[in-house]
């Protein structure tokens, strides 16, 4: 269970340009210290896919990505740069559907998103190479790694979630959601607890990872305001943790596959 009764969302300044290599938990806690955020416990840090995946490497430099016949050809549909439809296919497990300026698959990782998660925006300058950047290769280790370095760093292992924009199955719009996570519950299942009138809940299952990681968003942003990590304060919970990947629904619960 979880109790809150307030939340602070803060922002973590002064986080640099990623390059490949980077120590990011290091340039955390720097930002951390800067902004005079004494670590606590219960403190999550939600950080951007964007900036683990450039430090993790995961840029790829379009010119050196050949297209095969399958990649043209669904280039040609969907009306894409080959070369990028190429990597969203090395990325995925199958095409869910696809048309004109739209394409959805089943990521390797077994979530259902656009484009495998193959971005462009915000990854290279304008004037150089055309990059395209993919998803951490393990995003719960991704999370679960840097939470041990920033308790090395700051004294205290806070809680980690990395977060992605993802659209939503009949929702309009992109909402932040948990692609990693780390000593915290991803998914807290409340069943068997009472609701107010101390009915027995059935079916309550929340997605704690995504909710944190669409708060977060809201001060991320989804443009130029480079605030790509954020403490979160004021969270509380009692369950064991579990990984992000237990948000991901299994293919025998899809009713729609």
């Amino acid at each position: 269970m979880s109790r809150t009764t307030a939340l602070e969302v803060l922002a973590v300044p002064g986080i640099p340009m990623i390059e490949p290599g980077d120590d990011l938990a290091a340039l955390i806690a720097e930002g951390l210290a800067r902004g005079m955020h004494e670590p606590r416990e219960s403190d999550v840090i939600v950080i951007a896919q964007k900036i683990v995946s450039k430090a993790e490497g995961r840029s790829v430099d379009l010119a050196t990505v050949t297209p095969s016949a399958r990649a043209i050809e669904l280039a040609k549909e969907v009306q894409k740069d080959p070369r990028l439809v190429e990597l969203i296919l090395s990325e995925s497990v199958r095409v869910v559907r696809s048309r004109p300026n739209v394409l959805i698959v089943e990521h390797r990782l077994g979530f259902v998103m656009a484009n495998a998660g193959v971005d462009q925006s915000n990854v290279a300058a304008p004037d150089g190479p055309q990059r395209a950047l993919l998803l951490p290769v393990d995003p719960d280790g991704s999370a679960a790694a840097l939470r041990e370095r920033l308790s090395d760093l700051c004294g205290l292992p806070p809680a980690v979630v990395i977060n992605d924009s993802f659209g939503r199955a009949w929702r309009r719009g992109t909402a932040g959601v948990a692609i990693g996570a780390a000593g915290l519950p991803a998914l807290l299942d409340l069943r068997g607890n009472p609701d107010l009138f101390g009915r027995e809940l059935q079916v309550s299952i929340t997605g704690f990872a995504d909710e944190i990681a669409a708060a977060a968003s809201l001060v991320m942003g989804q443009g130029n305001e480079a605030q790509p990590v954020v403490l979160m304060r004021g969270l509380t919970w009692s369950a064991p943790a579990n990984p992000a990947s237990e948000l991901v629904r299994p293919a025998a619960e899809d009713m729609f596959r």
